[in-house]
């Protein structure tokens, strides 16, 4: 562990707490959803934080078991007549991912829309809302981790609003709204009023809190909170009990077909949710940090290889546990790693205690990175932008709330696409770089009269590479669209040119302008060409 990590500890620690407690009932509700065993969940929930959380290139991307894998592995594990023939095509998925990072597939991810991805981040963060919603109040008929519009339980994500009306826990509801009023005033108040308040994070002390609600409303016949409105992990009574929780593929179903198919969609959709996600985390980053995607593919089919040879669910990395790292301050990878050992720790030393924390209290935490990645003023943001930002945004959001995330995704880049064709059609674009020959180190990037989302990855190398302690020239004065994505890159790189000294003169129909210091501004003060 190097020295950055250890210095940040003290923030990763904290956010390793609250990734925990959100991972928990995750991995679980994931793993029933999935028609898997429930330890299956832990299984991928420690693997994804320990191993591939070591092996990322992510500083707080966190990986476990994903809700938009759980409709292929319900149906798997019966077409291939039992578990352990499903596990043989989650191992090679693995080898599937990471054959996927050494033909450097994980440049995918860059081709993906500003307004996609935020509109990704949207959906799920209203997804997040309306399914913990039951969960707060104490209804509990669709489990934890089930995200798709249709539910496992027969009902979809509204008719379980209607339902959660008539089937209200007093008790559940009461430590929720408690829990809920911890967590506002921790954030809101307590967390700027001195450093414990900073160390030990609201979500632990609505926990704690739950646990003694819990205990000491046990005899009170309103308020009593029943075992199915509790976390439920398995509780071995002796190590070959625990020992016995772990399952192992079973090679001999190499040899047919479908298990090499559903290995196969195992690997293409993983990949695709992790590349995402990773972009998505990225945008979430404060520091602005880029995830080298190939590592990630990588580290994600090596964990799916070690999470199916001991009886895990497939892996990505997730956007949910992610986000709730981001949210909670943490820096470096040592807070993924860090929360797959305390579910390790959990479940071996103290699972009884894990079994007495409300639902309505994790719900109550969900509700609160939900809020956070669906804020109203980011759709009020993408209006301004226009329509070419808003249309693909809002569809996304859409296909995400009422289908799932893949296809709210597809159909979201869809549009996205159809809207760059429909501005690109009249002029090609390209990115053009020259070194000038005064020998001082200039170097000069002309961008064309339309520059897309289709050049994100190109350019996003470009600045990358450019060499520390030199200067650049940004022409710009023959640009007449710029996609936001791009203007976005510019931003992002503006605040990584300072750390590595890099020298930024703008060149515009207005002037030269030194280190501009916000290129958003700049460009929405541009006069704007008709759309028509």
């Amino acid at each position: 562990m190097n020295s950055s990590i250890i210095s940040h500890l003290k923030n990763d620690i904290p956010a390793s707490i609250v990734v925990f407690f959100v991972a928990l009932p995750l991995c679980l509700g994931i793993a029933l959803a999935s028609g898997a065993p429930l330890f299956a969940g832990i299984i991928a929930g420690i693997i994804g934080g320990i191993l591939v959380g070591a092996l990322s290139g992510s500083k707080i991307g966190v990986s476990g078991p994903a809700a938009g894998l759980a409709a292929i592995v319900l149906t798997s594990i019966t077409s291939l007549g039992g578990y352990e023939n499903f596990l043989v095509a989650v191992v090679l998925g693995g080898i599937i991912q990471i054959i996927f990072g050494v033909l450097r597939a994980g440049v995918i991810g860059y081709y993906f829309p500003s307004s996609v991805i935020k509109g990704m981040l949207s959906g799920i963060g209203i997804i997040i809302i309306m399914k913990q919603i039951p969960h707060f109040f104490g209804y509990d008929a669709d489990p934890e981790g089930d995200f798709a519009f249709f539910q496992v339980d027969g009902q979809n994500t509204f008719s379980e609003l209607a339902n959660m009306l008539n089937y209200i826990q007093p008790g559940s509801a009461l430590i929720g709204i408690v829990a809920l009023a911890i967590l506002i005033l921790w954030d809101q108040v307590l967390s700027n009023k001195g450093r414990f308040f900073k160390l030990v994070q609201g979500p632990l002390v609505a926990v704690v809190v739950g646990i003694v609600f819990f205990l000491v409303t046990q005899s009170n016949a309103l308020l009593a909170i029943g075992s199915t409105h509790l976390v439920s992990v398995p509780i071995p009574d002796s190590l070959p009990s625990f020992i016995g929780q772990f399952n192992f593929p079973n090679f001999n179903a190499l040899s047919n077909i479908d298990v090499w198919v559903v290995a196969f969609t195992i690997a293409l959709v993983a990949s695709l949710e992790t590349l995402l996600c990773v972009e998505a985390t990225d945008k979430l980053d404060p520091h602005k940090n880029i995830t080298p995607t190939n590592r990630e593919l990588l580290a994600q089919g090596t964990g799916n290889i070690i999470s199916g040879m001991i009886g895990g669910l497939p892996i990505t990395q997730v956007i949910v546990r992610s986000s709730a790292n981001v949210q909670s301050g943490g820096k470096t990878k040592a807070s993924a790693i860090i929360h797959g050992f305390l579910l390790l720790i959990s479940v071996i030393i103290i699972p009884g205690l894990l079994n007495m924390i409300p639902l309505s209290v994790l719900a109550a935490i969900l509700l609160i990175v939900g809020y956070k990645l669906a804020k109203p003023e980011l759709f009020k943001k993408m209006y301004n932008l226009g329509w070419t930002q808003f249309l693909p945004f809002v569809v996304t959001v859409l296909g995400i709330v009422f289908i799932d995330l893949l296809y709210g995704i597809g159909l979201g880049l869809s549009v996205g696409i159809v809207v760059i064709l429909f501005k690109s059609y009249r002029n090609s674009h390209f990115l053009h770089k020259e070194a000038t020959e005064q020998g001082d180190g200039l170097l000069k990037i002309t961008l064309a009269e339309e520059v897309t989302f289709f050049n994100k990855g190109a350019i996003l190398t470009e600045l990358d590479n450019l060499p520390s302690n030199s200067k650049l020239e940004l022409d710009v004065r023959k640009t007449k669209y710029l996609d936001n994505d791009i203007i976005e890159i510019l931003e992002d790189f503006a605040f990584k040119a300072k750390e590595r000294n890099i020298d930024i003169k703008l060149v515009s129909e207005r002037g030269i302008i030194d280190n501009p210091p916000s290129y958003i501004e700049f460009f929405k003060l541009r006069p704007k060409p008709k759309l028509f």
